[in-house]
């Protein structure tokens, strides 16, 4: 498992002219939340019972789980509007889509997807094109840099630990308006996919975001 607290804390918070589009998107307060170090035991522990058709950890004294108020109360994003639903692309689509929403030429965006090897980026390559985009003073693009690098540190996180899937930058093509999702379901929908393949044995990993998971544990155990 892997917490992006570090990550988090190194990137900082977004300038001042790109600071009112992560407000609008009802993700701000992502940039302040999050675990620099995961506690493995505890949430190990608890992945082992968890039950994926209940989708609840089944305990000695009854079963437990992670609801939409707790997405809510502990990490403050929207649980109600319209579910922020995407589609996977596939690499020419990933392409045209770094392009058009990021600003960046054709050939760099062709560079990073074979670095990565699929349609990926990498969270380092965000940074930069965020600090490129601000430099530039394209504050839009800049704002989409930093959204995308921001929910695949937490609400989004996979288990590569290094990069977020292209599909999540489809969600912030119209800045207004995606401040009008539901990211708190979002999260909680893929919180549970997380932990229904961690509870496999052959599974190693835990993606997702851990400080949801371990706040929540660590309320259930005071």
């Amino acid at each position: 498992m892997v917490s992006y607290g570090r990550k988090l804390n190194k990137f900082g918070s977004p300038c001042p002219e790109v600071y009112g589009f992560v407000q609008n998107s009802g993700l701000l307060s992502l940039c302040t939340i999050g675990y620099e170090v995961a506690d493995k035991g505890l949430i190990t522990a608890f992945i082992e019972r968890w039950h994926r058709d209940t989708n609840s950890f089944h305990l000695p004294m009854g079963e437990m789980t992670i609801t939409l108020d707790d997405v809510s109360s502990i990490l403050h994003i929207p649980i109600m509007g319209q579910f922020p639903t995407y589609m996977t692309l596939g690499y020419d689509e990933s392409s045209s889509l770094l392009v058009e929403l990021l600003g960046v030429v054709q050939t760099r965006a062709n560079e990073e997807l074979r670095q990565c090897r699929s349609s990926y980026v990498r969270l380092s390559w965000l940074r930069e094109v965020y600090e490129d985009s601000c430099t530039g003073q394209l504050w839009e693009y800049g704002a989409r840099a930093f959204l995308l690098h921001l929910v695949g540190c937490t609400i989004f996180a996979d288990k590569s630990a290094t990069s977020i899937s292209v599909s999540y930058l489809a969600l912030f093509r119209d800045l207004p308006v995606c401040g009008g999702y539901a990211w708190g379901a979002a999260a909680l929908a893929y919180t549970y996919e997380q932990l229904g393949d961690a509870c496999f044995a052959h599974t190693r990993q835990l993606g997702g975001y851990i400080t949801l998971i371990q706040v929540r544990l660590t309320i259930n155990l005071m």
